[in-house]
């Protein structure tokens, strides 16, 4: 659900790079659901990797709004150089006001108007640090939780005692012949 809402958020900013990110990541999510329920454990495992890079994703994304590194968030990183379009939080937070201006001169569909917002409670940077934070939060559970599983599965899978199997003396006992025995009874 988390991933979801941050989908939606980031498709409402023209954010390509963490909408491509996301989705992958709900993928990779149902993927590791389906292995849960399926007791597939390689699903599980993949998930477990995902979860990793998936926290490198958002440590960077994190940088990125703190501007850590040299990164900058006026840049045109995360849409790909396609748009200057930047968090959809940036003009709707919390407490923003959204003012317009028209370009000088220019008017007719292609113009664009120039926005500025102001008396925002929380600068919208905070607010995609806090999102980036509570998915690496959830996706560390998920890690736990994924290996916690994989565990479970790995032990079924060694305790399973297949009848005659690996006990030295089995409750199932096969009346072996020698296989010279067998072979004269179908000439009989």
């Amino acid at each position: 659900l988390a991933a979801l809402e941050r989908q939606v958020f980031d498709f409402l900013g023209y954010q390509w790079a963490p909408i491509l990110a996301n989705f992958l990541h709900i993928i990779i999510v149902i993927l590791g659901l389906f292995g849960t329920i399926q007791y597939r454990p390689r699903y599980i495992v993949v998930y477990a990797i995902w979860t990793a890079i998936w926290v490198t994703w958002n440590i960077f994304i994190i940088c990125f709004y703190l501007e850590v590194g040299g990164l900058s968030k006026d840049s045109e990183l995360l849409t790909f150089n396609i748009s200057r379009h930047q968090s959809w939080w940036s003009e709707n937070g919390p407490g923003c006001v959204r003012k317009e201006a028209s370009a000088s001169g220019i008017k007719g569909l292609d113009s664009h108007s120039y926005i500025s917002v102001i008396g925002c409670a929380l600068e919208y940077r905070y607010i995609e640090v806090m999102h980036s934070s509570f998915q690496i939060l959830v996706a560390l559970v998920g890690f736990v939780y994924a290996c916690y599983v994989v565990s479970v599965f790995t032990e079924e899978e060694d305790s399973f005692d297949f009848i005659g199997g690996f006990d030295p003396f089995p409750l199932y006992h096969v009346n072996e012949k020698p296989t010279n025995l067998l072979f004269k009874q179908t000439y009989l």
